[in-house]
């Protein structure tokens, strides 16, 4: 065999998830669904695990009540429910797709039955048990029950001492309903399994490439895991192959911070050319779709790879080698060269010998661990949605969707170096034990090239700004805003003024990556002209409810708006459906928004639509709880088109748009599109008057 191929050291970063059937599936018109219908059910076997899900449910709802009492058990209540799930959702949503799907779904009712009975004696073996296990959590989305897979090591004992973790991110699986995830993380322990080592497969709610909701299901999924094992913060390594291998990218150059290592193997790191190369498929993006690849597009990010080593994947005959190919050609421009093992004439497989290789470096990159402290950081974003490197937090952006960087450095002479672009606040903060000052820190910001580090000290004639004293537990956070073209050092990164800060950036997507309620209209009059519009609205919330299901595996509860109380208005994204007459929530807030009705229609800035066919769509800060979005008229916004291939699923509505219903719903957009724009940093209409 040849020499394994490869393209110098460390770093690397990831996107989404891609494996579709290629350019069959290029036309709008005709999209076949995703999930696929499943299979006829036999009647009588459809009665039996009717009647074993009845059961189980019925045994679920008992130990609810039974532990209600006992929190430290009854957290244990979700390891339960992922049986009775897997099943009633495959019978409910008709999601059995071969025979053999019906004996795994007795076994899953089985092993529920169980679980129930030993957690209804105390008792949670399965938390101890060493090998393949399944648990689940309640995610804090929706409230729904979610699986992972985990690989136990077999040298794991309670109370041992900590692990490394790998997090698998899964391929492209159509089919891959909770039924089969759990059968699956029940019998394959996947493709590494390194000694002594936790590997965490997260299910990532289904077949979105660990994008969106997908994302925050890893990291709920590694706080669960946290929770019950002994886990080594500085050893959790990032890894996954073709849609899978996506996902790594995404999770490394978005938060390199936070891992010791990543190892993409094929998948795709970016759109448009991703796309012309698996799907013969030339996009045409509008004005703000230009902005929002940014979101999922890795090369964009790559020199964040900087403090991230990374080993990327590919088979020599696979065309997702494209994805590896392209990253590094974006980080050769940020002078960083990849390391990319190629499998010698393999396709979309890994090679034993690059297996091999791929483990002798991760074991060796691993095994020394995250940097807990790294002396220089690079860090480019697009969004606060992504602001933060190991102890560098980006607070403010001049402007969202256009690049942002922040360079800093620890010098000699307790000296802090830090270049900015695009950035007009910023936190530095180094956790408890581990400041390296002996005093009080001076904070240079901006300074001139010529005075570029290592330097002993400041330059003459260079000023610097003083930083915050170094706490006694060897901590220091210092946070820095430009006031009036000129950098300060202020007590908060939140100055109490509307803002883009992160979580409370935008766009409409970003609304459903937390905690989020849906709340439809109820009319409190004759609709007469208006029947078209709110009965588009309606069947508009039908979609994004019905779609969540599909997409995103969570049945969401929609509540009407008589029933909003405080408690919600505290703790979630507030999702409404309607306008200031159907909608008693909009109604509140109708005055504070940007984009307001009239007798007219719906206004933006200086502009007016029509008010029989024209529905506002938008995210802003809700006026009732600024640090909660509220979201009018819309789901997440990629559709029915976008589910055939992982890489076209990015953002298709920015902060706001006006719909004109005249024109048809299709695979691709909810209506016509008038009018669409970003709100500014403070979230008013930009470049409207």
């Amino acid at each position: 065999m040849k020499r394994l191929g490869l393209f110098a050291s460390s770093l690397f970063f990831v996107i989404g998830v891609a494996l579709a059937d290629g350019p069959q599936d290029n036309i709008a018109e005709n999209v076949r669904p995703v999930p696929p219908p499943g299979i006829k059910v036999p009647e009588e076997i459809f009665a039996e695990l009717q009647k074993g899900v009845a059961d189980l449910g019925r045994e679920i709802d008992d130990l609810r009540k039974s532990l209600a009492k006992k929190p430290a058990l009854l957290e244990f209540l979700p390891d339960v429910q992922i049986y009775y799930n897997a099943v009633y959702y495959a019978l409910k949503y008709d999601e059995f797709h071969a025979p053999g799907e019906f004996a795994s779904a007795k076994k899953l009712l089985q092993q529920g039955h169980e679980r129930a009975k030993q957690l209804r004696e105390g008792q949670t073996p399965w938390n101890t048990a060493t090998g393949l296990v399944v648990r689940g959590y309640r995610s804090k989305i929706d409230d729904s029950v979610q699986p992972y897979g985990l690989v136990v090591p077999a040298s794991y004992k309670a109370g041992s001492v900590h692990h490394r973790l790998d997090l698998w991110f899964h391929g492209r699986g159509e089919k891959l309903s909770e039924l089969n995830f759990i059968e699956g993380r029940s019998k394959d322990p996947g493709q590494f399994t390194p000694s002594h080592a936790f590997v965490l497969h997260p299910y990532g709610r289904y077949c979105n490439a660990n994008h969106f909701a997908g994302e925050i299901d890893t990291f709920e999924a590694i706080e669960h895991a946290r929770k019950h094992y002994p886990i080594d913060v500085n050893r959790i390594s990032v890894r996954g192959f073709s849609m899978g291998g996506a996902a790594c990218w995404n999770f490394a150059v978005h938060y390199p911070g936070l891992w010791a290592a990543a190892a993409p193997g094929a998948g795709f790191s970016e759109t448009p050319a991703f796309l012309r190369v698996f799907q013969k498929e030339t996009i045409k993006p509008n004005a703000w779709e230009k902005k929002l690849l940014h979101w999922y597009d890795c090369t964009d990010w790559a020199g964040n790879l900087y403090n991230l080593p990374t080993v990327a994947y590919s088979g020599e005959n696979d065309s997702q080698k494209q994805a590896a190919d392209i990253m590094g050609e974006a980080m050769k421009k940020e002078g960083l060269n990849l390391v990319h093992v190629i499998g010698p004439k393999t396709g979309h497989s890994y090679h034993p010998e690059a297996r091999a290789e791929i483990n002798r470096r991760m074991d060796s990159i691993v095994g020394k661990g995250r940097d807990s402290l790294p002396k220089q950081i690079h860090f480019t974003t697009y969004t606060l949605r992504y602001n933060a490197m190991s102890w560098v937090i980006v607070d403010e952006l001049n402007e969202h969707w256009a690049r942002a960087k922040i360079s800093a450095s620890l010098e000699n002479g307790n000296i802090v170096k830090v270049h900015t672009s695009n950035v007009t606040a910023f936190t530095l903060a180094i956790r408890p034990g581990y400041s390296p000052f002996l005093g009080t820190p001076r904070v240079l910001i901006d300074p001139p090239v010529m005075f570029a580090p290592p330097f002993p000290g400041l330059p003459y004639g260079v000023e610097a700004l003083v930083g915050a004293s170094p706490m006694s537990d060897r901590s220091w956070v210092s946070h820095f805003r430009k006031i009036d073209g000129k950098w300060k050092l202020v007590d908060k990164a939140d100055d109490g003024t509307l803002a883009k800060r992160h979580g409370l950036q935008g766009p409409i997507d970003d609304a459903f990556m937390s905690s989020f309620v849906m709340v439809r209209q109820t009319p409190k009059r004759p609709i007469n002209d208006y029947a078209k519009l709110y009965n588009w609205i309606d069947k508009e919330m039908e979609h994004a409810v019905d779609h969540w299901r599909k997409q995103f595996r969570g049945e969401l509860k929609v509540i009407d708006d008589t029933e909003v109380d405080d408690k919600i208005i505290a703790n979630s994204n507030l999702i409404l459906w309607g306008n200031h007459h159907t909608n008693e929530i909009i109604a509140k807030i109708a005055d504070k928004l940007p984009i307001r009705w009239n007798n007219k229609g719906v206004t933006v800035g200086e502009r007016t639509f029509g008010r029989y066919n024209h529905v506002p769509v938008l995210i802003y800060p809700n006026p009732l709880n600024p640090k909660k979005y509220v979201v009018l008229n819309s789901g997440f916004t990629f559709r029915e088109y976008d589910y055939l291939n992982n890489a076209r699923q990015i953002p298709r509505l920015p902060d706001w748009a006006i719909l004109d219903i005249d024109q048809p719903r299709t695979s691709q957009r909810p209506a016509g599109i008038v009018d669409a724009g970003f709100f500014d940093e403070r979230w008013q209409l930009a470049g409207k008057k």
